[in-house]
């Protein structure tokens, strides 16, 4: 029987990419042709050696032609080839020394493997320069500060506080009129006297081409929601990655610190106008393309980018369809320019210092806190009076000793009866940490071929004291554009990117590192009298445990043909591949402490890991994606009114995925720990998977003389995650505008306002990025049954070892289908005063439907629990939100400004959800994504009668017993006489009520920036206007739950001390009293809900660029110095201890690697 095949229900377009060979063919021979076209420049940078004596001409043409496999061309009428000349020359390029053997009358043209020797015209005596002065004005006056430069000299003058200006120039000049709001003008001067110059209206920001889904748009015809960033934010930030430049730049692209807070290589979370699903089975995010191909940005060499554009919303990205539901960053890289080569260079050198680190207690109150703990929970002293002894003993410096030994176990004692006074919060991660990063970048080429190619290193140092963490990035870019014919141009980019990242293992161990530093007590030593770590610093595992390695390699091609078969008509093919490699090599090493003779005595690495034990890992995956697409437009004006642009394309993605990984214990020797010097057992895992999309779009604009404007996008999205029946939908979107300033009944307010466009957008799109957490053959096939199986974990044993088994595979989802994606937009564009002012607003809906929610809840007799049920298409949010900014640019004679500020704020609410009951413990319908549910807090009670008199009408037994003054007071809010959580639903929530939501509220950035005469300012603050944050753990609530696991910061000490107390009353506290083995007042409250909001000021930076005409004298065209730095100061109320950016631990809150401010210095350079 033939086998069945299963394309159609897992293959996709996989059939298409097999006979898509003859496309493979051409763009290999694409890049050989493109090889040939760079020899042009390779050429030119030969070096050669001669050493020739009163030889002919020609002599000397023979020996070039010999050392560089190049044919000269020339007229022998124009070359005396019987000359004679001399040359010397060691190893010198072969257009300088060209230059010494012809003489300064010839020029020299490198095409392919020819040098073409022509003479240059005839140089006429330099005439006498013109005299030249006049006034600019507009159709309002005369204009302060027009900038007035002689082209290609770079010399100029500006018109003073009347317009005026005088200059002198040589006949033919050219002068370039400027400013900020009006058209640049150029005039040819041939002759002297007065010149009045009238400028106009600034129409270039309306003129400004936007890079848009397959194609460009004119800015002033935009109707979706779309915002360009200015590449100037990238510049010298003193960052490791784009997104870190990019975060509070444009309203609604949010970007969030994640769990693992600033640790070296971690990237920033992103979303365009907040998350787009709850998260229960389906992701959504933001569609990122390189050059057209979905790539990393934070792997990009910053000095890379060219453009920017955040599509935002459906009208925007419906082109992309199913890869695009919640918008799309079009990264739009550097290209050649035409003209002579442009060589830059760039260096940063960077400072680090971590910040918002808390201060542990000194040893002495971190004893009587602990004390007072224990003794408020019923337990005896932490630290007795001998302990304390020393402790003081030490901090007077009486004692040089740090602890004693115990006679118990022949170790050093290092918790309750050691008298260290160390600040270990501070104590990991007290480092000054460098960085350094070059770039360089060369670009030029001819209306014919253009090219660029960059290189970039950075070399990143981490803020770990101990064990070190480094993080080292190389980028290697090229890019090649040749016009072939008046109907073909092609082009070729490659990209290298390679990532490595050096850390201890135990840095890495799901942030187990952090959370044990919040276990160490100031008492404990920093090193035994003996000179070794102490057992529970975690240093002996930072330093010695082993390490993780992980090297990530990037390679991006990307090839292009436009072929233009008649004016106004483009066919493009785009064929993009991106091939990542990442490796993975960890150890872990034996780890010891020691007696207190100095005996080494094996210890464990952690709770997994028994003393002694190593092993050696290694693990490598290789994902492939490739891309294809091929689309035409046309273009047409009818009556020079109706102005029509029409595409239509295809385009298909085939995703594929590889990884292995074994593990050998017991390393032999620690000195090199790899598989192969591992003798113990292996354990293995592996993966093979892929996904493929096909689409078929299309787009219509439209527009009325430029003022009523129409756009229609389709496209019809199938992917193999879904059954052959569910595979396949159509999105559409249109979008109007209608710009109001170009109307003639806006003529005498066009000198005011200039645009004034209000746009509608709706569209729908779909979003295929399901998945089943933990099983990736089930997120990639979810119609597939998966058979469940295991390795060696029988319960029995067969021959002495445990035997795999397997077990009957729980049901599938069959009618898992697309997440569709509804947005509604509403816009305004405004510029104003001749566009000094810009102002642009929006407001949107976005619903997502269909959305993956829980399993149906089925009966028990099909034997499988309702939790390994296939999830469902079963619930709906709908995410409001609006955006605002404002731009001032400004110029003043030589001084130039700008401001620009811009918000945002969007909310999300579950409208459809399988929770009838309502129960707080899931999502439920009518639900605000971020709620936080909590007691209403009374106050702490000062005394015992307070206390009581509380108790008389409020019961608070549920929560805890022996309540007293310092305890919590809990209000009674459904009036039952006692706090309970009722149904903890929100139907019947009890005492429980929303008493915050931890969603950034009111995002915002602003920019303030200037020059003058070559110095340049620039500031920037970003922040969010509104976040509750409800803490926890012992970062935030000191001694909590017990000892073991309590901490005490200087914060803590501000606990209830009643009059009288030894340690000082303090009876207005803000915590209540500590109490061990209870967590009755920690309970989710008013009291303790924080403000999350802050103001950060960013970046600061100054630089200088030095003037034209003395960097002209050795050969140079730019040099610019600056200084900058990132996270100067922050505003916030939140807590001490904590960052507002950067509090969410694995473990709990406050847990993470901490974030740096960095102070830079760094050079710009262009040859």
């Amino acid at each position: 029987m033939k086998k069945k095949s299963n394309v159609d229900e897992s293959g996709g377009v996989k059939l298409f990419f097999r006979r898509f060979w003859v496309l493979k063919l051409f763009f290999i021979l694409l890049l050989c042709y493109g090889q040939n076209l760079s020899a042009t420049v390779e050429a030119q940078m030969q070096r050669v050696s001669l050493s020739l004596q009163d030889v002919k001409l020609k002599r000397v043409i023979d020996a070039l032609e010999s050392q560089t496999r190049l044919d000269f061309f020339y007229s022998d009428r124009e070359v005396d080839v019987e000359s004679r000349v001399s040359v010397k020359a060691e190893n010198e390029f072969l257009d300088l020394v060209l230059g010494r053997v012809f003489g300064p009358g010839f020029s020299f043209e490198f095409i392919g493997d020819m040098v073409v020797v022509k003479p240059l015209e005839p140089q006429l005596p330099e005439p006498e320069k013109l005299k030249v002065y006049g006034v600019v004005s507009d159709q309002n006056g005369t204009i302060p500060g027009v900038s007035i430069l002689i082209k290609g000299t770079g010399k100029g003058v500006a018109t003073d506080i009347g317009g005026k200006f005088e200059l002198e120039v040589l006949p033919g000049a050219v002068l370039r009129f400027s400013c900020v709001g009006y058209v640049t003008q150029d005039v040819k001067v041939n002759k002297g006297g007065e010149l009045n110059i009238v400028l106009l209206e600034d129409t270039e920001q309306l003129e400004e081409v936007v890079v848009v889904g397959f194609g460009s748009q004119r800015k002033e015809n935009l109707t979706g929601a779309v915002t360009t960033v200015d590449v100037k934010a990238l510049d010298s930030r003193p960052v490791a990655s784009v997104g870190q430049a990019l975060q509070g730049v444009v309203p609604g692209l949010n970007f969030s610190v994640n769990n693992v807070g600033g640790a070296l290589g971690n990237t920033l979370n992103v979303n365009i106008r907040g998350g787009g699903t709850i998260g229960t089975g389906s992701s959504g995010a933001p569609l990122i393309l390189i050059d057209g191909i979905e790539g990393d940005m934070n792997a990009l060499n910053p000095d890379d980018i060219e453009k920017i554009s955040v599509l935002k919303d459906a009208a925007a990205a419906a082109i992309y369809g199913s890869r695009a539901p919640f918008g799309v960053i079009l990264i739009t890289t550097k290209s050649g320019k035409s003209g002579r080569a442009t060589v830059t260079y760039s260096n940063s050198f960077r400072f680090a210092r971590p910040i918002n680190l808390p201060d542990m207690l000194d040893s002495y109150k971190f004893a009587m806190y602990f004390n007072r703990a224990s003794l408020n929970g019923g337990g005896g002293v932490v630290f007795d009076d001998e302990t304390i002894g020393r402790i003081l003993a030490y901090q007077k410096g009486e004692l040089k000793t740090t602890t004693i030994p115990n006679p118990d176990n022949g170790m050093f004692q290092f918790h309750t009866r050691a008298n260290a006074n160390e600040n270990w919060t501070k104590k990991h991660f007290d480092k000054t940490a460098f960085t350094q990063e070059h770039s360089f970048n060369v670009n030029g080429g001819s209306e014919s071929l253009s090219y660029f190619m960059s290189a970039a290193y950075m070399n990143q140092e981490g803020l770990l004291k101990y064990g070190d963490d480094l993080f080292e990035r190389i980028n290697v870019a090229g890019n090649i554009s040749a016009q072939v014919t008046d109907w073909l141009r092609v082009g070729l980019r490659t990209r290298l990117i390679r990532e490595d990242l050096d850390k201890p293992l135990f840095a890495d161990d799901n942030g187990l590192y952090y959370h044990d530093i919040s276990r160490t007590w100031p008492t404990m030593p920093f090193k035994d009298p003996n000179g070794h770590y102490m057992r529970n610093s975690k240093l002996e595992q930072i330093e010695n445990g082993g390490r993780y390695f992980r090297r990530k390699d990037q390679i991006y091609t990307q090839g292009n043909v436009v072929i233009t078969p008649l004016e106004n008509w483009n066919i493009t093919a785009d064929f993009g591949h991106r091939l990542v490699n990442t490796i993975w090599r960890q150890n872990l090493a034996k780890v010891y402490e020691y007696t207190s003779d100095g005996t080494p005595k094996l210890m464990k690495f952690n709770d997994n890991s028994p003393e002694g034990s190593t092993w050696a890992y290694y693990a490598s995956q290789q994902t492939n994606l490739t891309t294809v697409s091929t689309y035409s437009d046309y273009s047409l004006t009818l009556n020079e009114m109706h102005n029509f642009k029409v595409m239509i394309g295809f385009n298909a993605e085939l995703f594929q995925t590889e990884d292995v990984g074994v593990r050998r214990d017991d390393v032999i020797t620690d000195e090199v720990p790899s598989i192969n010097t591992a003798a113990g057992k292996d354990v293995t895992s592996g993966y093979l998977g892929q996904w493929s999309t096909a689409g078929f779009f299309g787009r219509i604009n439209y527009d009325y003389d430029g003022r009523y404007l129409l756009e229609i996008n389709g496209r019809y999205d199938g992917s193999s995650r879904f059954m052959k029946s569910e595979r396949w939908n159509f999105f559409p979107s249109f979008s109007v505008g209608w710009n109001i300033a170009r109307e003639k009944f806006w003529e005498d307010y066009v000198v005011y306002v200039n645009m004034l466009k209000p746009r509608v957008s709706w569209g729908m799109l779909g979003n295929q990025n399901t998945y089943v957490e933990g099983n990736p053959t089930a997120t990639y096939y979810p119609f597939y049954l998966t058979q469940p199986v295991g390795t060696a974990n029988g319960s029995w044993l067969i021959d002495g070892k445990k035997p795999n088994t397997a077990w009957a595979p729980y049901m599938n989802s069959r009618n898992m289908t697309w997440e569709k994606v509804k947005s509604l937009n509403i816009g305004l564009d405004l510029g104003l005063l001749n566009n000094r002012l810009n102002i642009s607003g929006e407001w949107y809906k976005r619903t997502t439907e269909d959305m993956v929610g829980p399993p149906a809840e089925v009966s028990t007799v099909i034997g499988i629990a309702t939790g390994n049920l296939p999830k469902r298409n079963n619930a709906t949010m709908v995410t409001k939100g609006w955006e605002f900014q404002v731009t001032w640019n400004d110029r003043i004679r030589d001084f130039g400004y700008t401001i620009s500020f811009n918000v945002s704020d969007f909310k999300r609410e579950v409208t459809k959800y399988p929770n009838e009951s309502k129960s707080l413990g899931t999502y439920y319908e009518g639900q605000i994504l971020g709620q936080i549910w909590g007691y209403e807090t009374v106050g702490i009670a000062k005394t015992d009668a307070e206390m009581q008199a509380h108790l008389a009408h409020t019961n608070q037994e549920r929560l805890g017993t022996a309540w007293a003054a310092g305890d919590v007071m809990f209000r009674n809010l459904d009036d039952d006489g006692e706090i309970t959580t009722g149904d903890y639903t929100a139907k019947n929530p009890g005492d429980l009520k929303v008493i915050g939501n931890t969603t950034p509220r009111y995002s915002f950035g602003l920019t303030l920036g200037a020059d003058w005469k070559g110095i340049d300012f620039r500031a920037f603050f970003q922040g969010v206007g509104k976040r509750d944050a409800l803490l926890g753990g012992n970062y935030f609530w000191g001694a909590t739950g017990n000892m073991w696991q309590a901490m005490g910061l200087k914060e803590h000490y501000d606990f209830f001390r009643p009059e009288g107390d030894p340690l000082g009353a303090n009876v207005n506290s803000y915590y209540p009293r500590p109490i061990f083995g209870t967590q009755k007042n920690n309970q989710n409250q008013t009291r303790y809900v924080q403000s999350a909001a802050y103001l950060r000021l960013k970046n600061l930076q100054i630089g200088y660029s030095l003037p034209t005409h003395l960097v002209a004298k050795i050969g140079l065209s730019r040099v610019r110095v600056y200084f900058s730095g990132d996270n100067l100061f922050t505003l916030t109320k939140m807590s001490k201890i904590f960052d507002p950016e950067a509090y969410d631990g694995k473990y709990s809150d406050g847990k993470v690697y901490p974030l740096s401010r960095v102070l830079a210095c760094g050079l710009n350079v262009t040859f």
